[in-house]
């Protein structure tokens, strides 16, 4: 872990869907302690608009965010990489802590089948924090 805050790289194909809920509630219960980032093996145009609407339920807006192209240098700056279903497209460096969360896609569903996605993800990411030694705020 870098010896300032640790660093959290959240993966999937699109960058559509969990990675950004992943990054969104990390961001949200991590606050300041941690450092955020989500990308995409092949990003998508948009976030899923059923991803934006399960996660605005619990106050999280992501109507503005972007998927982004993962990089290298996105995986080298970071002390987590959570992939989340993108295969063998995620780059591997050594000294990297990497886990593999499977998790249903939500793409093409709709939002009462996004919002167990949604539920399990912040669960997984409060496991984090507190793996991370960092209490979530509410």
């Amino acid at each position: 872990m870098s010896e300032t805050k640790p660093s959290v790289l959240f993966v999937c194909v699109h960058n559509a869907g969990r990675s950004q809920m992943g990054a969104a509630f990390l961001s949200r219960l991590g606050g300041d302690r941690v450092e955020v980032r989500s990308a995409g093996s092949a990003p998508a145009a948009t976030v899923n608009p059923a991803v934006v609407a399960a996660m605005s339920e619990l106050g999280v807006d992501l109507s503005a965010q972007t998927p982004k192209l993962l990089t290298a240098e996105a995986v080298r700056a970071s002390d987590v990489v959570i992939t989340m279903g993108c295969g063998d497209a995620c780059p591997v460096f050594p000294g990297k802590r990497y886990l593999d969360w499977k998790l249903a896609d939500p793409a093409g569903q709709g939002l009462d089948a996004v919002r167990p996605i949604r539920d399990e993800i912040e669960q997984r990411v409060r496991g984090l924090l507190d793996e991370l030694g960092i209490t979530p705020a509410q």
